[in-house]
């Protein structure tokens, strides 16, 4: 028979699969409390929740949350779980910041929305820029092609002027 305390981690978890944006699971063995402690902040920091619990719990609550876990069953060794619930990418990046400095927590997989991402594939979200600079590369990727435009037509005009500067340096 299940204890009540982990019944009531299952259900936290489902509801967090329910209103997660991207989960990531993460194998944080070697890490003291104190860094634990430290990355649970920096991670709450980007609007995301950072829990230890058994992997048999996991594997429990993906199932009952209909997330595909299969890719899963051979999960092994200890495993934080960190829920992005506000943004996507920002939590994975202060996981991989974080990670940087100390060489733990190593990615095990997520997932980003429904779909499930191996390991490198977090490690390649945690790579992308930030959404501010991806907004103004796309912004600046849109507002190109209309300088381009604009000097091209007014390329004539400045033909133009120069044509009539020649022609007057001519009669003077």
């Amino acid at each position: 028979m299940p204890s009540k305390r982990n019944i009531a981690d299952v259900e936290y978890m489902k509801d967090r699969f329910a209103r997660a944006k991207s989960v990531v699971l993460a194998d944080y063995k070697g890490l003291t409390v104190a860094q634990i402690s430290e990355l649970r902040t920096k991670v709450k920091a980007t609007g995301a929740e950072m829990k230890v619990t058994k992997n048999s719990l996991i594997k429990i609550a993906l199932k009952e949350s209909k997330f595909p876990s299969g890719e899963l069953e051979t999960m092994t060794g200890p495993t934080a779980i960190m829920f992005g619930l506000t943004d996507e990418i920002s939590p994975i990046k202060a996981m991989a910041d974080f990670a940087r400095s100390v060489e733990l927590p190593k990615f095990k997989a997520g997932f980003l929305g429904m779909e499930f991402i191996n390991a490198d594939k977090v490690s390649q979200l945690a790579n992308l820029p930030g959404k501010d600079v991806l907004i103004s590369q796309v912004v600046s990727g849109l507002k190109s092609p209309l300088f381009g435009m604009v000097n091209v037509l007014q390329g004539n005009l400045r033909k133009l002027v120069y044509v009539l500067k020649a022609i007057e340096k001519n009669k003077n």
